[in-house]
């Protein structure tokens, strides 16, 4: 293990998002979790590494606004790798010293993205309507939040459940969740179910579906269910079949199951640098042939703006709005984040995608992610 000071038998179930642990669990997550492989084409040849320099002149404001260098900011950063891609070219890349480029690194919540473009591809084929009702493929949600919501209102985060997302929660409901996935050491004072059985407990909320935007993880691994159902595949297999083959991705790919093999949809893939800069790439080109244009599309065009208005993640992107679980920005991007600080971004306009992979301390940290996206938004204008 290259540049690190701990051994294998230090990293555990109950330590493997922590620091100094994650920045090597971070991309070997499949020791830690169970998990599923992705296979991609394993045969493609990538560009060998090369470095930096194609940015040399990039320079921004970083943390608390100091002027910061593009490789001073990724050190203070805690990022693992950087991938720059410019009119479908690697043009600059990066890791840090104790990262491997060609290892699968856990995305987080950009899982969500993926699995958003994954079900337009799914509805392109016929496999799947937004607009019938979640109960429809997944029967078992009846009594739950989701009973009465749409697939739709599921994909926009616009579902009203009585579930707080709370990532350093260690008592609550959300570590039972954390539980439920496999992702946590169980409790044998409280077990938790498995991740399909704790989603069809939470109960709705106060208020009605589709009125804000309410950022919670569970409703996207209830979209991977309800993809399975409606594509009778497991998420592996799909999201293989018919994005990751697809898009020429180099190297496997994995995501996290739990005990009865339910896929981590909302948090759990691992994928490299290069590979999400593809999947980034046919975003930037209006699907690629391989995600229908109109789709795309769709996820430029506003629709929700008035329920992001009213949700809980206006902070970052005052100006934006949210789409099949994908960011955007209100400036001509749009965007895919995972906590730990895990980034999609793509602006059109430049031709640019980033795909920025780290292993931050913290799971969220709002004055860093402003840090982040001055760092793209140079880097697309050099």
């Amino acid at each position: 293990m290259p540049d690190i000071s701990f051994n294998r038998a230090d990293v555990t179930l109950a330590n493997w998002r922590t620091v100094p642990y994650s920045r090597w669990s971070f991309e070997h997550v499949s020791e830690i979790v169970p998990s599923a492989i992705i296979p991609g084409t394993r045969g493609r040849e990538s560009t060998g590494p090369l470095g930096l320099d194609a940015l040399s002149g990039v320079s921004f404001a970083g943390l608390k606004d100091a002027p910061s260098s593009l490789r001073d900011f990724l050190a203070e950063s805690e990022a693992d790798e950087l991938v720059v891609m410019k009119d479908g070219r690697v043009i600059a890349d990066w890791s840090a010293p104790h990262s491997d480029p060609s290892c699968p690194h856990i995305i987080f919540s950009v899982s969500k993205s993926l699995t958003g473009l994954l079900a337009g591809i799914l509805a392109d084929k016929g496999l799947l309507s937004f607009e019938s009702p979640i109960i429809h493929y997944v029967p078992a949600v009846a009594g739950s939040a989701y009973a009465d919501a749409t697939v739709q209102q599921l994909f926009d985060m616009e579902i009203d459940v009585d579930f707080v997302e709370s990532y350093l929660d260690t008592s609550g409901g959300f570590e039972r969740y954390r539980r439920s996935t496999g992702w946590n050491p169980e409790k044998p004072c409280d077990p938790a179910p498995d991740l399909k059985s704790f989603i069809c407990g939470i109960g709705k909320g106060a208020g009605s579906h589709g009125e804000r935007h309410a950022y919670r993880s569970p409703n996207t691994d209830l979209a991977g269910i309800v993809l399975e159902r409606a594509a009778g595949a497991r998420f592996a297999s799909l999201l293989s079949d018919h994005l990751w083959k697809a898009i020429g991705a180099e190297a496997d790919a994995m995501v996290t199951v739990d005990r009865i093999g339910t896929a981590r949809a909302a948090g759990g893939i691992s994928a490299t640098a290069r590979d999400l800069a593809l999947v980034g790439d046919i975003v930037r080109r209006r699907g690629a042939g391989i995600v229908s244009e109109d789709f795309i599309a769709d996820l430029w065009a506003r629709k929700r703006r008035e329920a992001w208005k009213n949700g809980d993640q206006l902070e970052l992107f005052p100006d934006g709005s949210y789409r099949n679980y994908w960011y955007e920005t209100g400036a001509g991007e749009l965007a895919a984040i995972g906590i730990h600080g895990q980034w999609i971004w793509i602006h059109p306009e430049s031709e640019t995608v980033i795909v920025k992979l780290s292993s931050q301390r913290l799971p969220v940290d709002p004055a860093l992610d402003h840090a982040i996206v001055r760092m793209m938004r140079a880097i697309c204008g050099s």
